[in-house]
């Protein structure tokens, strides 16, 4: 059953960004672990890390592009659900610490030490076991959205208000998460982390091997969304996309359908949190700035919505981008972004991979139309009309009909 779902996501397309990314997946840890230092061929663990950093940012572009793209909800708050992630990944490497941390207490973290906590809070029970704390990653992210969307979409809540909404929520759980008594750290937040699942996180090998999770990940989450956008359900979700209220009139909840999406593109955010924290080092508040949902939209704007290999594609280049910008010309990068969404928004506006496939759909068009008028090729599927509209006839059509038209009569009704 799940194989099937899963084999309705193949195409050629499918097939040729699975392929690349696999490649990936194999071989810079390859490079980086079997690949002496001296060879030209060899991945520093810096860039180990800094790619295995873009690979979670592309599962939070295709998450955002999920709701976005298929089902017409603009989100300017999924950093939200990419930072509770991150949050529940960074408690349990907080409590794999233990005896090691500054002030040597084996269950309080540094900084609850640092503030005077006498005890451990209850709701970081649990975190010292991986199960629990990727249950926790999914799980959170999930009931938040969940919440949210069962309110928002019963209330027909849409447009540009659910997207101030969203943003309003990440912007309140960004203050809440500064105050040092909600016990995440404060302005701090979770860091100095030693090791996971009983490797050194800072070893080469547990780069490696987080690269490849993150890959792996976004594997599994791109076949899933293909899976959904291919199915009867993406057709529905498009509907809802292009005309709610039609859909609704035809009888379908149009409520639960944006419920569940909502929901699993929450998750998937939250997974992408999770894989980010250990590779960078570092959790804190700054993660819900609405500022980084924004800058998510632009990636996939850029790569092309709707698409899901563009929001990839336009995650991995803008940030990309984004390092080299910083680090050769820090202080017109902000200027440079704002300036390829303009640029993107007023002659992209399909994105990157849109407007390519656009162009290669119009190419074929016009090579089949130039083989049909020479005579060697089956006419071109004609233009959809209304029920209404009188129909097109090519002037071939036309003679066949009228040579046709002696051997077959029409009988009048009787």
């Amino acid at each position: 059953m799940m194989s099937s779902f899963l084999f309705r996501a193949m195409d050629a397309k499918a097939g040729i960004f699975l392929a690349i990314l696999g490649a990936a997946i194999v071989l810079v840890p390859a490079g980086n672990l079997l690949v002496p230092e001296t060879s030209p061929f060899h991945v520093p663990t810096y860039a180990v890390t800094l790619m295995g950093k873009y690979l979670t940012y592309a599962l939070l572009a295709l998450a955002v592009d999920l709701v976005w793209g298929y089902c017409g909800i603009l989100s300017l708050g999924h950093a939200a659900f990419f930072a509770l992630g991150g949050y529940a990944m960074g408690m349990y490497l907080m409590r794999q610490i233990g005896p090691r941390g500054v002030y040597g207490d084996p269950v309080l973290p540094d900084f609850m030490v640092f503030l005077n906590w006498e005890h451990l809070p209850w709701y970081w029970y649990g975190f010292d076991m991986f199960w629990f704390a990727a249950l926790m990653v999914l799980l959170v992210p999930g009931a938040l959205a969940f919440v949210f969307g069962w309110f928002a979409f019963r209330s027909r809540v849409t447009g540009v208000y659910l997207s101030i909404i969203t943003q309003a929520l990440t912007y309140a759980l960004l203050l809440a998460f500064f105050r040092n008594d909600m016990g995440f750290g404060g302005n701090n937040g979770l860091t100095d982390f030693k090791d996971i699942l009983g490797f050194d996180i800072q070893a080469d090998t547990t780069r490696a091997g987080l690269f490849a999770a993150s890959g792996i990940a976004l594997v599994l989450c791109f076949l899933i969304c293909r899976s959904i956008t291919r199915s009867k359900l993406g057709k529905v979700l498009v509907a809802v996309r292009d005309a709610e209220s039609r859909t609704r009139f035809l009888g379908y909840r149009v409520e639960h359908y944006k419920l569940f999406v909502w929901t699993l593109s929450a998750m998937m955010a939250g997974i992408a949190g999770a894989l980010y924290v250990p590779q960078v080092g570092i959790i804190n508040p700054g993660e819900f700035a609405p500022a980084n949902s924004i800058e998510v939209v632009i990636w996939v704007a850029v790569g092309g919505r709707g698409t899901l290999v563009g929001a990839v594609l336009g995650a991995v280049l803008i940030n990309f981008a984004k390092t080299w910008f910083t680090a050769a010309l820090p202080d017109i990068w902000l200027f440079a972004l704002g300036g390829l969404f303009v640029v993107v928004t007023l002659f992209l506006p399909k994105g990157i991979i849109g407007t390519l496939g656009s162009g290669w759909t119009a190419l074929r068009q016009r090579k089949i139309s130039a083989r049909y008028e020479a005579g060697s090729d089956q006419p071109p599927s004609p233009a959809p009309h209304s029920p209404g509209a009188a129909a097109n006839i090519s002037p071939r059509a036309e003679n066949t009909a009228s040579s046709t038209s002696g051997a077959a009569k029409p009988q009048p009704a009787e």
